[in-house]
């Protein structure tokens, strides 16, 4: 009954210990009944003997004890096995022959005692659990029975307390009372059960709290910083751990790691299972102790995966490289830069070489140095028939190492010892079939699962050579046979399969749980007549004893901190995929059955529905028969739950988020199986856009893994790589440093970075609504509500270029206008990037063009045009990427074939395509549909070609200035036009609808022609000179869309409207430097730009000529050309490295609104829906928080010194040139503008109705807003001045005292002095909830509370000597509890001032600026961080950091790393945080308090999912001022 109630309570007590990996549990609930025993398995032969005897001398014989045994002499020692069918039918016999057979053995065992030829310890070992009492042969010969009182005494005097003692077991008891009359009844035995599971789920879910939370006691610094090292110390360990286990029997190759004169390879080749692998990880292990490497940390790494999937270890960090080749090559080349020396020599295993992608085999070998510089040492495995993968190693040589087969005698030494090792042997006649056997195979697996078979043989077994398995997949098939009929078919299968299939192997509760979820195993554990029950697993015992028979060929290893098997041998795999997996069908099922586990699909209580016959039984397959024979039981199968982070019941009810647990079994398991099983949706939106996933990836230590699977673009066509992962990719590769050590900021970041993007990439909107659901959800972190405008663009795609491994460069490279990227390299080959995801790759010929060598690329249309060193052309399609068709030109390849020619242009148009050549005073003209080759002459030599959208006109620049027109049809000259200088024609324009032409020559001269008559051939409409400028024209671009030409010289840029062809304006290279190239964006405002000697891309502004983003190529090289690819920028560099970004991305960064100078003051409404920036210029900006942009522009005829808001919202005051401005804030009409009034700074009354001038020298001036009129005068000049909240005092500092001037008739009116005690006060605050009182500072640190209503004064308590107040810092809240003292270096000093209690927050480096909320519960402060970057000097270590804490307890809210540096902060009442920065940006957070701001950031977040306009796409309401001012001052 008590087990009963154990079972029910499983849904609670197996979770929790699911939860704590570590954890072993031990249910034992010990009671006062005992059963009745079972005959003991086996019999020592002299022990046997003397019970026949005992038995024939009792009269009772031998015959029952000799049904029951037969004699085995396999057994060390020889013995008696009791007959499994004796087993069967003891079993299925009734009670009263079961109870015979006990009491003959029984009675045989207690003569032997009594006799003196048995001990009473040695007849418990045949059965212990069994009632035989055992009298000493004085005591009546009479059989005595112990009682259960002595039984349960025996059982917890002696065996419970050493067990317990011996592993630290939790122990529980509990003493119930028994009513002698009744006994035990229903209510009191479940009482029982109850109390003891409770106390158990209890404890159990202290031990798991404290196992999370356990990190969660050190300081966010220390967390941080050992994060890394406990994901590469648990990574490390796992590598040595598992070399551990391969490692036994080999200790070769220090010769070679020791040489230092031989520059070779190592190549250990060998047959399958001959030990490579065990080889090359003891290699591995045993290096540590090489003397060649004195350093405790040597910088080898072991391979020991067929991927090639590598660690390298360098002081305490670790490189996770993805799988692409690219990225491969790239950390091989890093390898080879940064770590070989001869103090730390580096060790590069590759093992499984041959199991790598044929075609990669060669470029990972080519990218390394021919020779090896001595400090390098490679060591390569393969099986002894694929040689071919070492091809290229002839180039730096090689010594290779082959391992053989071990031999017979061996053999046989080893299975001799395995048998008696499990104290078996067998007979000679059966030693012979083994020895036959042995040599047959020659494997040590062979021997081992000869082993497994032979202890199954007794001496009077019937083996034939027909019973041993012939080789090692027929043993492992004969295993499994045995195996299914011990412990059924449909356990074994699925468990099996479960190993096989899983990626890093399984633990014994996980496999537990996958069979208790599985219905065709749990089905044979439901029995026909029994009520269903609600809950139901499939019994440990049984799993376990699976296991046990397993236990040779299943080894433990370490993943993710936790022990999973696997299998001992790949051939398992083999013969278990063939026998159990052969269907893609059962693989997908199996694989999807492991999804729905690891996904928690049936955790936490749900019931999956059990199919079951009605006919034959629940059961039965019910595969067999039909739907409507079937019915479905729920049953709760009570898996564990599988959260991707493990957190304590603490930390799930507060707002922490230190404290929590990744779930790393589930993110290493469950995208294996969604891959697997084909659910790609599942995969890519549920898994790799999941902020869970990313988050717990990022806790792990694993981002470099994260990015390798968001831009995995080898799998299925259903996942092709979105842009959308890309980007993703983009931000945490940018991102890894600050996420290693800090992974709890992934939200913030992706957040930061991806905000000004979501225009362009909606379907991330999804992202950032679950980023701010699960902040609303725990209460921390800083939300962004508007971010800053980018400096930067995150690329979408890198790829890495050769790095200088091989001393090949891009000779040229061209886009086409689908996005492909054709590069031609000094080499000869050709390589293509298709779009983004793809990598670059090879161009792959036939046979015939194998052999060509490739000098040259042009691009016009979908069409690529490849020269050959032969003077060969070749057309290619990008439409038809197969196709690549040969155009024959003799005059090129005939006439000229051993001169290398270059193409100076290519334009495709229809079916027609014109080439010229460099030099050359002829245009080829060929026609697909054709075939034949037409040459045109011109005067002199080409320099440019274009055609009509008509394909029937060419016009044909040349190097002296003249322009040849062209009929292609006829064949016919139309026309020729000249420039009067001669220069050579650069580009020409053609604009069809005007019939215009126009020819930019090479030093940016530009002539207009009218072409409308071709009869009569072209004349000049209009002429423009450079100026008399001699500097030749790098680059030009044109744009139809905004008619814009682009000229770029070493110097400037030019820009020319086309409409009127007039120069629009021109922009100066940066001092000290060079343009070497510049485009415009697709349809944008933008151009972007190449400088001499810098690897960034520039991007400039058209409207304000600022240089407004720098795109990061990767490199730390000069790019050698930018292309548009489609609606893609790409970089290229010399070495090949390509970076794309998105135009899109470009054109919304590089549009985002920001002022010309940096942001001095922000002034926002009390709700933060509009707030107003100024720079000082004559612009102050409205910004609207919901639409994110400027709404609203107000112009002033001088900078702008002062903003100032009414509290109602209505009337914005502005201070410009001497003048004030009132706005109405609705309409933006300027109402009042007054002269005269000499003010340094403004003030508005909190109703709203009066304003102050504050004069430095002469009057201020107190005047009403509604119209200027004054008020009254007030003499005296008060620094600090401060409004009283209820309108009637303007209080103020002069000369040490605090002054209360009344705004009615500006005398003053009250005065606070401290001149009794020798000191002047230096800060002072008034509180708007409690209006009498102003509290104020002085110098000597005391702090005072001014009731202004009854002119008293207290003085509450003196600030220590340590400790000093710095006005320009002092703040209060206005319930007057807390106040902002001061800011020394990176030390924030806050004041309780209802405690009161000094306290010091230490911030992470120098505090910039520091805020206090109003409301007095959290403080805001931007610091630069020292500590964090460890010395990196990466964007995000080294930009400054926006912090909140809670100013209850100093606990950290929340923090974000700011993209660029802060001039202004500042926090409204609805937790708003608002930065300016010094570009003239400015951005927008929020502290996520649910009880204040969650409406109104509830109501900004909803806007997500609406259709985003671009910032240009609509202009902002420009409020002009008054011409002249309508209020005039004396």
């Amino acid at each position: 009954f008590v087990h009963t109630r154990l079972q029910q309570h499983n849904g609670h007590i197996p979770s929790c210990c699911s939860r704590c990996v570590h954890m072993a549990v031990l249910q034992a609930l010990v009671g006062h009944q005992y059963g009745s025993g079972s005959l003991p398995g086996r019999v020592e032969v002299a022990e046997y003997q003397q019970l026949l005897q005992q038995s024939q001398r009792a009269g009772g014989g031998t015959r029952p004890l000799e049904r029951l045994y037969r004699r085995n002499e396999n057994t060390e020692p020889p013995s008696y096995r009791l007959q499994p069918h004796t087993q069967v039918i003891t079993l299925s016999c009734g009670m009263k022959d079961k109870e015979e057979e006990l009491k003959v053995f029984q009675s045989a065992v207690s003569l032997c005692v009594q006799e003196g030829l048995m001990t009473p310890e040695k007849a418990h070992s045949y059965y212990r659990s069994g009632e035989v009492a055992f009298a000493t042969p004085d005591q009546s010969s009479a059989l005595m029975k112990p009682s259960d009182e002595h039984l349960l005494s025996q059982l917890c005097d002696n065996f419970l307390p050493g067990f317990i003692t011996s592993c630290h077991l939790l122990v529980y008891t509990t003493t119930t009372e028994c009513d002698r009359r009744h006994g035990y009844t229903s209510a009191r035995r479940r009482g029982y059960a109850e109390s003891l599971c409770q106390q158990v789920y209890a404890d159990l879910l202290g031990l798991i709290d404290s196992w999370i939370g356990r990190d969660s006691t050190e300081s966010p610094c220390a967390s941080r910083v050992s994060h890394l090292g406990d994901a590469l110390a648990r990574e490390w360990a796992e590598q040595e751990e598992l070399c551990a286990l391969l490692s036994r029997f080999y200790d070769i190759v220090r010769a070679y790691v020791e040489q230092k004169d031989r520059q070779c390879s190592l190549v250990v080749t060998g047959g399958p299972c001959t030990g490579k692998t065990v080889l090359i990880a003891h290699c591995a292990q045993q290096v540590h102790g090489f003397p060649t490497v004195p350093e405790p940390d040597p910088n080898l790494s072991p391979v020991l995966d067929p991927d090639l999937s590598y660690k390298r270890r360098i002081t305490n960090q670790c490189f996770r490289p993805n799988l692409s080749l690219p990225h491969l090559k790239e950390h091989l080349s890093s390898l080879l830069s940064l770590l070989p020396s001869p103090q730390q020599p580096l060790v590069l295993i590759l093992d499984g070489l041959d199991q790598i992608k044929k075609n990669y085999r060669p470029q990972i070998i080519q990218c390394l140095p021919c020779p090896l510089p001595p400090e390098v040492k490679l060591i390569l495995t393969l099986c002894a028939n694929k040689k071919d993968c070492v091809q290229v190693e002839p180039r730096r040589g090689y010594v290779c190492v082959e391992l053989n087969p071990v031999d017979r005698k061996q053999r046989a030494n080893m299975l001799a010892s395995l048998l008696s090792g499990s104290r078996r042997r067998v007979t000679s006649g059966q030693q012979a079939l083994l020895n036959r056997a042995l040599t047959s195979c020659s494997l040590t697996l062979y021997a081992r699962l000869l082993h497994i078979h032979t202890s199954l043989w007794s001496s009077d077994s019937e083996v034939a050579e027909s019973s041993l398995p012939d080789g090692v997949h027929s043993s492992i098939s004969a295993l499994l046979d045995h195996l299914e009929q011990k412990h059924g078919f449909p356990l074994v299968t699925r468990a099996l399969s479960y190993l096989t299939l899983s990626r890093t192997g399984l633990t014994e509760a996980e496999l537990t749980d996958l069979l208790s979820i599985d219905d065709e195993v749990l089905a044979q554990y439901v029995h026909q007549g029994d009520a269903p029950p609600s809950k139901m697993r499939v019994p440990q015992v049984d799993v376990e004893r699976l296991l046990l028979d397993l236990k040779s060929f299943l080894i433990r290893r370490t993943v993710g901190v936790t022990q999973v098997l696997f299998w001992v041998s790949r051939h398992f795999e083999l013969v278990l995929g063939k026998r159990y997996l052969g269907s893609h069908e059962v693989r997908k099922e199996i694989h999807s059955a492991m999804v729905d586990y690891f996904s928690g699909r049936w955790a936490c209580g749900r019931a999956k529905p059990l199919p079951v016959s009605q006919e034959s039984g629940a059961n039965k397959a019910t595969t067999a028969v039909s739907t409507r024979d079937q019915m479905k039981i729920y049953l709760d199968r009570q898996p564990a739950g599988q959260p991707f982070v493990f957190k304590s019941s603490e930390t799930s009810t507060s707002s922490s988020k230190e404290a929590g647990r990744v779930n790393l079994r589930k993110i290493l398991e469950l995208p294996h199986h969604l891959q697997e099983s084909n659910r790609w949706e599942e995969l890519e939106q549920g898994l790799m856009m999941s902020l869970g996933f990313h988050q717990a990836m990022a806790c792990a230590g694993r981002v470099g893994e994260l990015v390798a699977m968001l831009e995995w673009k080898e799998g299925s066509p259903q996942l092709p790589l979105s842009r959308e992962r890309a980007l993703l990719a983009s931000i945490l590769k940018s991102s890894a440093c600050l996420l290693q050590s800090s992974p709890l900021d992934l939200p913030t970041v992706i957040e930061t970075r991806l905000l000004p993007y979501l225009g362009v990439y909606p379907e991330l909107e999804g992202y950032i609504r679950e980023i701010r659901q699960e902040r609303r959800k725990t209460g921390s972190g800083i939300g962004v509500v508007l971010c800053p405008a980018p400096s930067a663009v995150p690329s979408i795609q890198c790829l890495p270029g050769d790095g200088g491994t091989k001393k090949v460069f891009v000779s040229e490279a061209v886009a086409s206008e689908c996005g492909t990227v054709v590069e031609v390299k000094s080499d000869g080959s050709v390589w293509i990037w298709k779009a983004c995801g793809c990598d670059v790759v090879e161009l792959s010929l036939n046979r015939e063009q194998n052999k060509l060598k490739f000098a040259g690329v042009k691009s016009s249309g979908r069409f690529i045009l490849l020269l050959t060193h032969c003077n060969k052309l070749f057309l290619w399609d990008m439409q038809d990427l197969d196709m690549l068709l040969e155009v024959k030109d003799p005059l090129k390849t005939e006439v000229t074939p051993h001169t290398l020619s270059k193409i100076e242009g290519f334009v495709a148009c229809q079916e027609k395509f014109c080439v010229c050549w460099k030099g050359e005073s002829f245009v080829s003209v060929f026609d697909l549909s054709t075939e034949p080759l037409t040459h045109f002459q011109c005067p002199s030599p080409v320099t440019c070609v274009i055609c009509s959208s008509s394909g029937s006109y060419m016009y044909c620049g040349q190097e002296k200035g003249i322009v040849s027109i062209f009929d292609i049809s006829t064949y016919s000259l139309l026309g020729t036009c000249s420039n009067p200088n001669e220069n050579a024609v650069r580009s020409i324009i053609l604009c069809e609808d005007k019939w215009e032409m126009s020819c930019i020559d090479s030093i940016g001269n530009i002539s207009l022609w009218s072409v409308e008559a071709k009869t009569q051939g072209p004349f000049l409409v209009k002429e423009s000179f450079s100026g008399g400028n001699t500097t030749k024209i790098l680059s030009t671009d044109y744009s139809y869309n905004i008619d814009t030409l682009l000229l770029c010289e070493a110097h400037q840029i030019s820009l020319w409207d086309t409409c009127k062809w007039e120069l629009w304006d021109q922009f100066l290279a940066p001092q000290g430097r060079t343009f070497t190239q510049a485009a415009l964006t697709q349809d944008g405002p933008l151009f972007l730009a190449l400088l001499d000697t810098c690897p960034l891309v520039m991007v400039w502004r058209i409207s304000t000529g600022e240089c407004v983003l720098s795109l990061d190529t990767g490199a730390n090289t000069q790019p050698l050309t930018l292309l548009r690819a489609a609606t893609n920028v790409v970089s290229i560099t010399h070495d090949g490295c390509l970076t794309a970004w998105d135009s899109e991305m470009i054109y919304a960064a590089g549009t985002a609104p920001k002022m010309g100078s940096g942001v001095v003051e922000v002034v926002a409404e009390p709700m933060g829906d509009w707030f107003y920036v100024t720079d000082r210029s004559e612009m102050v900006w409205r910004w609207s928080l919901q639409a994110e942009t400027p709404d609203a522009n107000f112009l002033h005829d001088g900078p702008v010194e002062k903003l100032c808001l009414s509290p109602d919202n209505i009337q914005l005051v502005t201070l410009s040139a001497g003048e004030i401005y009132i706005w109405q804030t609705e309409t933006g009409q300027n109402t009042v503008r007054i002269r005269g009034s000499k003010a340094k700074d403004i003030l508005v009354t909190p109703n709203s109705n009066i304003g102050v001038s504050l004069v430095e020298r002469g009057l201020s001036q107190v005047w009403k807003l509604a119209n200027g009129g004054i008020v009254c005068h007030i003499h005296l000049y008060l620094a600090e001045a401060q409004v009283s909240p209820e309108s009637t005092f303007l209080f103020g500092l002069r000369h040490g005292d605090l002054l209360a001037a009344s705004l009615w008739s500006g005398s003053i009116s009250k005065r606070f002095s401290c001149a009794e005690w020798s000191e002047h006060v230096v800060a002072f605050h008034m509180l708007p909830e409690h209006p009498d009182f102003v509290v104020v500072m002085a110098a000597s640190g005391a702090v005072y509370t001014w009731k202004v209503t009854e002119e008293t004064v207290c003085r509450h308590f003196q600030l220590p000597y340590t400790v000093h107040c710095q006005p320009q810092v002092f703040q209060i809240s206005s319930n007057g509890n807390y106040a902002l003292l001061s800011i020394d270096d990176n030390v924030i000093t806050f004041m309780d001032l209802s405690q009161p209690r000094l306290s010091s927050l230490k911030a992470e480096g120098p505090v910039l600026k520091a805020c206090l909320e109003k409301n007095g519960c959290y403080a805001v402060y931007i610091t630069h961080t020292t500590t964090l970057g460890n010395g990196c000097v990466c964007d995000l270590h080294s930009k400054p950091l926006l912090i909140t804490v809670r100013l209850a307890d100093g606990g950290r809210v929340g923090r974000v790393c700011l993209c660029k540096n802060p001039l202004t902060l500042d926090v409204c009442e609805q937790l708003y945080v608002f930065v300016g920065f010094e570009d003239g940006s400015v951005g927008v957070y929020y502290i996520p308090d649910i009880v204040r701001n969650g409406g109104s950031v509830r109501r900004k977040e909803n806007l997500i999912g609406q259709k985003k306009q671009f910032p240009c796409d609509r202009e902002p309401l420009r409020c002009l001022p008054m011409a002249v001012p309508n209020v005039l001052w004396p």
